[in-house]
C-alpha cells in the first residue's frame, strides 16, 4: 500500500484535517511518476479502442435490428405493478451513488486526523480507493451527459411510435436524452471500479450492473442500444481514472507489460478495528 499523505503530528485536529484534504488533492493532480506509465497508457488505449470497435458494432446492430422489437414487448410506461422495478433502478442513479460515496469520503476525512500510525494509514488507504470509485463515476457521467446533449436521441415512444432513429441533436431535454443510459453508465463504472480494487467482488458487481440495465429496459426509459452504450462509457471512464491513479502510484501498480493491478488494500478485519477505535469514547 502506498504511503499515505503525511499529516503533521503537532497540528491540532482542524489543522490536520485541512492538511489531509490539501495533500489528498495534491496527490491526485501531481505529475505522474510511475516509470512504466507509457506502457500502461498504450495498453489501456488498445483495450479501449478494441472495446469501442466491438461494442460500437453491437450498438449499431441493436439500433437497426433489436431496439424497436424490444421496446414493443415491454409493459406500458407507468404500469402500477412495476413499483419494485422503480425501486431497484434507483440503485443505479448517479446522484444517489455519488452521494453515498461522497459521504463515505467525508467520514474518512473526518476520522483520519483523529487517528495515528497504522489505523490512520489503513483508513487513508480506504480513502484512496473511495476516491477512485467516486472519480470513475463522476468522469463517466460527465462524458455521458455531453454525449446525450450532442446525440439527442428520443426515449422509447417519444413522438407516439416506436422509432429507433428519433433524434433532435443538442435538444438538451429529458425526452431526448436516451443515448447513452445514465444509469447504465453509473452501474458499469461502479462495477468496473469496484472489481478493479476488489477483484473478488467482480461477479456480484456484474450482477448488480445487469440488474440496473434490465430495469431501464423494463421501465421503457431506454432502448437496448442505449444501455449497451452506457456500459461502454462507464467502463472506459473507469479505465481512464484507473490509469490516472496508477501513473501516480495511488492504489494501483503497473507491471512490466503495462498491466494495471490493484495494490493490496486494507483488510476487512483491520477496517473493523479502525472503525471501532475511531468511534470509541
Amino acid at each position: 500500500m502506498p504511503a499515505p499523505p503525511a499529516i503533521p503530528e503537532s497540528a491540532n485536529y482542524f489543522g490536520r484535517l485541512l492538511t489531509l484534504v490539501w495533500l489528498s488533492f495534491a496527490q491526485l493532480v501531481r505529475a505522474p511518476s510511475h516509470s512504466r506509465r507509457a506502457e500502461a497508457a498504450r495498453r489501456s488505449a488498445r483495450h479501449a479502442l478494441l472495446l469501442v470497435v466491438i461494442v460500437g458494432g453491437v450498438i449499431v446492430t441493436l439500433m437497426y435490428v433489436v431496439d424497436v422489437a424490444e421496446i414493443s414487448l415491454m409493459p406500458p410506461r407507468g404500469t402500477p405493478g412495476l413499483w419494485w422495478v422503480k425501486v431497484l433502478t434507483d440503485f443505479g442513479k448517479d446522484e444517489y451513488v455519488l452521494s453515498a460515496l461522497g459521504l463515505l469520503l467525508i467520514a474518512v476525512a473526518l476520522a483520519a486526523p483523529a487517528l495515528r500510525g497504522v489505523p490512520r494509514a489503513t483508513l487513508l488507504g480506504l480513502g484512496t480507493r473511495l476516491q477512485y470509485l467516486f472519480l470513475s463515476i463522476m468522469l463517466s457521467v460527465a462524458v455521458g451527459e455531453l454525449i446525450k446533449w450532442i446525440v439527442g436521441r428520443g426515449r422509447p415512444f417519444v413522438g407516439g411510435k416506436a422509432n429507433a432513429f428519433n433524434f433532435q441533436h443538442f435538444a438538451g431535454t429529458e425526452a431526448y436524452s436516451s443515448f447513452p443510459s445514465g444509469h447504465s453508465i453509473t452501474a458499469f463504472a461502479l462495477a468496473f471500479a469496484v472489481s478493479a480494487v476488489w477483484p473478488r467482488a467482480r461477479g456480484v458487481m456484474l450482477v448488480y450492473a445487469l440488474i440496473i440495465i434490465a430495469t431501464r429496459l423494463v421501465l421503457l426509459a431506454h432502448h437496448p442500444s442505449d444501455v449497451v452504450a452506457g456500459a461502454l462509457v462507464g467502463v472506459i471512464g473507469a479505465m481512464i481514472v484507473r490509469y490516472w491513479f496508477a501513473a501516480r502510484r495511488l492504489g494501483f501498480a503497473i507491471d512490466r507489460d503495462g498491466t494495471v493491478v490493484a495494490l493490496p488494500g486494507p483488510s476487512e478485519g483491520r477496517l473493523k478495528r479502525v472503525a471501532g477505535s475511531a468511534f470509541a469514547p
